[in-house]
């Protein structure tokens, strides 16, 4: 029964990847100098670079700043993105991007400067943004605006007993307020942990005593 309950178990005893460990080393390399990634860590006191990434020295979890994915030979947006969610800046220069879409920067509410190639344009449209600019062969995406805050209709109003929030570059996402949870935030009251907890462990227990019997009628077949 060991054998078969372990390999349930292992995800929730070993501990999770440090955030954006992986996306670091996505990009062949070590972190350039001459990128606007690279500037901003060697500019900034306490920080340090790990592999395509600029992160707060010694903090643990390790703390994203900054995201260099600039000459990786790009042409969609990388696997594991979603994982430099926290970065405040995030190069994408020098790359053949054919496309980017809105979705690919979804979470990424601290982003307040991305650069991408002249011929994307900025993420969630100009509108999304403070300010749009152009230098060389690159487009400078700055300062991030709160879709929420804007005078500009949203695509779909939050249903009642909930609030709009910033969810990425011209994306949004509606939270429920207090008390309210569930599908459209209609139930009220605080949310059924230990029901769901207990549900969730008889669900467990189930599948793994199913799976150890099978294995044992397996292993007594001639």
């Amino acid at each position: 029964m060991g054998a078969a309950v372990l390999p349930l178990l292992l995800p929730l005893l070993l501990p999770r990847a440090a955030g954006g460990a992986a996306v670091c080393g996505s990009c062949p390399g070590p972190l350039r100098n001459d990128s606007v990634v690279g500037r901003y860590c060697a500019s900034r006191a306490g920080t340090e670079s790990h592999g395509r990434c600029c992160r707060d020295r010694g903090a643990r979890p390790e703390r994203l700043l900054g995201l260099d994915l600039s000459n990786c030979s790009l042409r969609t947006p990388p696997p594991g993105l979603a994982q430099a969610a926290a970065v405040a800046i995030l190069d994408l220069t020098e790359n053949p991007l054919t496309t980017f879409p809105d979705s690919s920067l979804l979470g990424f509410t601290n982003l307040q400067l991305l650069v991408v190639p002249l011929a994307l344009e900025c993420p969630g449209g100009s509108s999304a943004w403070e300010t749009v600019t152009l230098s060389g062969n690159s487009r400078l995406c700055q300062g991030q605006r709160n879709p929420c805050n804007g005078s500009t209709e949203l695509a779909w109003p939050c249903p009642e007993n909930s609030a709009c929030a910033p969810d990425g570059p011209g994306l949004v996402q509606c939270l429920c307020e207090g008390p309210f949870h569930g599908y459209k935030c209609l139930r009220e009251g605080t949310f059924p942990v230990l029901l769901f907890c207990g549900i969730l462990g008889a669900v467990t227990l189930s599948l793994s005593f199913l799976l150890w019997g099978t294995q044992r009628r397996k292993a007594k077949t001639p």
